[in-house]
């Protein structure tokens, strides 16, 4: 058994065909196949149903995945848990929420590169619920993501910003008084399958407020870019970390007791990459006090 056959093992687990595998840890499709029969035949158990189109993992080899995950993870943390922060190199990867993706997350990564440059950050965006399963079953090392409510029990978290929600108009529109604008124009809705977008429709049922929906989108720069050419209105976050140019459009806060987005880095309890996580968390809290994202001018490393 070998920790490169492990982690192709994880690898067809999170990609589910051994083309995709193939792709991730950078081998030929046979490469694939030899390995995951080598596992087989060395523990002498079938780790997949081959009768599908695509192979499954049988019941055995679902266990033994989360069995491997674990000593994955062990194994990448021997050198970082005794050389500090010479250990930090290699990848980490860290889910984030889409809103976060043009603001939050480049410039906490880049404060983290900063320090850090030999850490790679690989980036997996993703709404909240498919994130926490990812960082639940170790498919992730962290996930920045929208937390309302208890998260499961193998999960920690440790919160970034809170977000007010506000409601975008085009430069035209007149009065302050939101209820009326919700009323009297077309209503972009946030994606519902977004946990903002459940938070938004809660509180419009809740206050009684008829909105007509001309359409329902899931980004910001799409929401936005929907208001800037005067196609309606839209309740969306105010943003922790802005863009240094933002578009030219109205932006009403919502009165007092409306809902507040509440962002966090989840992560679980056992892993073993604790202290790049913490390190994580300190530059997102650094670029929220830095609070506006202006574009790097430098050349990208090499």
């Amino acid at each position: 058994m070998s920790i490169r056959r492990l982690r192709t093992l994880i690898a067809v687990d999170d990609h589910k065909t051994f083309s995709a595998a193939a792709e991730a840890v950078f081998v030929t499709h046979a490469a694939v196949s030899q390995q995951m029969r080598s596992l087989e035949d060395e523990w002498g158990v079938v780790l997949f149903d081959r009768s599908r189109r695509s192979p499954e993992l049988t019941p055995t080899g679902r266990a033994l995945v989360a069995r491997a995950r674990d000593i994955v993870r062990a194994y990448d943390a021997i050198v970082p848990s005794v050389l500090g922060d010479e250990g930090f190199r290699g990848e980490i990867s860290l889910g984030a929420v889409p809103m976060t993706l043009t603001g939050l997350t480049p410039l906490s990564v880049r404060l983290l590169k900063e320090s850090y440059p030999d850490l790679h950050v690989r980036i997996v965006p993703g709404m909240t619920t498919a994130l926490i399963a990812e960082v639940e079953r170790g498919a992730l090392d962290a996930a920045v993501l929208s937390r309302q409510g208890p998260l499961p029990p193998e999960i920690d978290h440790a919160d970034i910003a809170q977000e007010p929600m506000e409601l975008l108009a085009p430069q035209e529109t007149e009065g302050d008084d939101v209820r009326e604008l919700l009323v009297r124009y077309p209503f972009i809705r946030f994606s519902r399958d977004a946990v903002v977008g459940g938070l938004i429709d809660g509180w419009l049922r809740e206050h009684g407020i008829p909105v007509s929906v001309t359409m329902e989108l899931q980004g910001l720069e799409a929401i936005s870019s929907m208001v800037l050419a005067g196609l309606g209105v839209s309740i969306v976050p105010a943003r922790c970390v802005r863009g240094v140019q933002p578009l030219p459009l109205r932006r009403v806060p919502l009165p007092d007791g409306a809902p507040v987005r509440q962002l966090t880095l989840a992560y679980r309890r056992d892993n073993p990459r604790i202290r790049i996580i913490q390190e994580i968390h300190k530059a997102l809290m650094g670029a929220v006090e830095i609070g506006v994202f202006i574009p790097s001018t430098s050349r990208p490393a090499g």
